[in-house]
């Protein structure tokens, strides 16, 4: 582009050829006021486009010089003293000091020391999910945040930085969500379609109106799914190449499966998801992707927890009992053995109506509902820090419905119980699904 002074100079020697000198001070003003509007140097507060030149659009980003990865950055708005927390995954045999490095919006501050709070949930796998907490900075108002070996901030400008998500505390009145649900993770091609769109389906029709994926791999049927209903607004797919950066394991015990971190870092993943919809959402559903957490005495997800809220005003946390629906026992009637489903892939769960007991007398995982803004760490299936009470619901009030192999495989159909809670939004589910289906180029007439 061509400096300001050539500019001005070229049009007052056309304008004095050609004698139009009234013309000269409106051409004058005119290019002053294109060069205040569109160069760069000239707009204040563009210092992040000048001066941070690295910045992360990347779900697991590297920290410089270390084993350790930054997954997401959060402003901590709920202890005292600590101003960002950085959702991160830790080589639990490498830590050595660290220091967070902000970006203020104008200028750089020198870093502060970090404080390392590795989950106690790791499995014995060599990769942990780490809460990296960050002091306030008392001459800064920090939009980006990265972590450096060194203090010095000239010498970490060039490191990748982090964007600061929840710089705005909203209250509940001015959430976009009522009810998000977080799943984690999808890899290894799962391609269970039917299952899915069944799920996501009944979820809409039980009051949720957000879900979070975060996705390795997934099959070809299914990610067509996923991308209909992230065009609709209703999932949110974040990518997640864990195996990009580790071996990920597919298991929960690394003398088993082996591998550098369980389940494909399930865990991050879910405390993620938690602080990423802080303060979007007022409450979030932590299950996996083949399970539906179903109100039993009520119709909706809101209704019901408006009950329980009321009943346990200081409750946060609300575990939920996990029911196996065995795949292998079907409805003997066939009525919804759908001829337009056949050629979808994946498990029908309208056909899986039998449910086991589960055997109490061994531990008996349970999935969550819980209010985000409450939780400081989770784990799967309870919360490893939070702020309120935990609250076990009773089973009649609500449960998981979980189509997958079955738990106890001795069990006949006559010792299971049957459990037809899913048709009862037959009306409304079946179409539902069939335009789901149809709206991703899935459904074969």
């Amino acid at each position: 582009m061509q400096s300001f002074s050539w500019i001005y100079t070229q049009i007052w020697l056309m304008m004095v050829k050609r004698r139009t000198f009234p013309l000269l001070i409106a051409s004058a003003l005119a290019v002053m006021v294109y060069v205040i509007f569109t160069l760069p140097r000239s707009q204040p507060g563009n210092h992040q486009h000048l001066y941070l030149h690295h910045i992360s659009d990347q779900s697991i980003t590297p920290v410089n010089d270390t084993k350790h990865f930054m997954v997401g950055a959060y402003k901590e708005h709920r202890l005292e003293g600590s101003s960002v927390r950085i959702i991160s995954i830790f080589r639990r045999d490498s830590v050595q000091p660290l220091y967070c490095v902000f970006y203020c919006g104008t200028h750089w501050a020198n870093g502060m020391k970090a404080e390392v709070q590795m989950h106690s949930d790791h499995f014995g796998f060599r990769f942990v999910t780490t809460d990296v907490l960050c002091p306030n900075h008392p001459d800064c108002d920090p939009s980006h945040v990265t972590l450096a070996i060194q203090a010095d901030a000239e010498l970490a400008q060039n490191q990748t930085f982090l964007h600061i998500q929840n710089l705005v505390k909203r209250e509940e009145e001015e959430f976009q969500f009522n009810f998000t649900v977080c799943w984690s993770n999808l890899f290894g091609d799962y391609n269970n379609v039917l299952q899915v769109t069944q799920t996501l389906e009944m979820y809409k029709l039980l009051g949720v109106q957000h879900v979070v994926v975060y996705n390795t791999s997934c099959g070809p049927d299914l990610e067509r799914l996923l991308q209909s209903y992230t065009q609709e607004g209703f999932v949110e797919v974040v990518p997640w190449p864990i195996n990009q950066h580790m071996n990920p394991s597919n298991g929960w015990q690394p003398s088993e499966h082996g591998g550098d971190i369980h389940y494909y870092g399930q865990l991050t993943t879910l405390n993620d998801c938690v602080y990423r919809n802080m303060y979007q959402s007022r409450y979030v559903l932590l299950n996996d992707i083949d399970e539906i957490i179903a109100p039993y005495q009520h119709q909706t997800l809101p209704q019901m927890m408006d009950v329980l809220q009321r009943q346990n005003p200081k409750a946060e946390v609300f575990l939920i009992e996990n029911h196996i629906f065995p795949k292998s026992q079907f409805e003997p009637s066939g009525r919804f053995e759908r001829p337009n489903w056949r050629d979808v892939p994946g498990i029908n769960i309208m056909e899986h109506i039998y449910r086991e007991e589960p055997d109490y007398r061994i531990y008996h995982p349970s999935k969550m509902i819980v209010r985000p803004r409450a939780v400081e760490q989770t784990s799967v299936h309870s919360v490893l820090r939070n702020f309120g009470q935990t609250v076990k619901v009773p089973p009649n009030v609500c449960h998981i419905i979980h189509v997958r192999v079955p738990l106890q495989g001795g069990l006949t159909k006559k010792e299971l119980h049957e459990d037809k809670r899913v048709w009862d939004y037959e009306s409304q589910l079946v179409p539902n699904v069939d335009k789901a289906l149809e709206k991703a180029g899935l459904l074969r007439m």
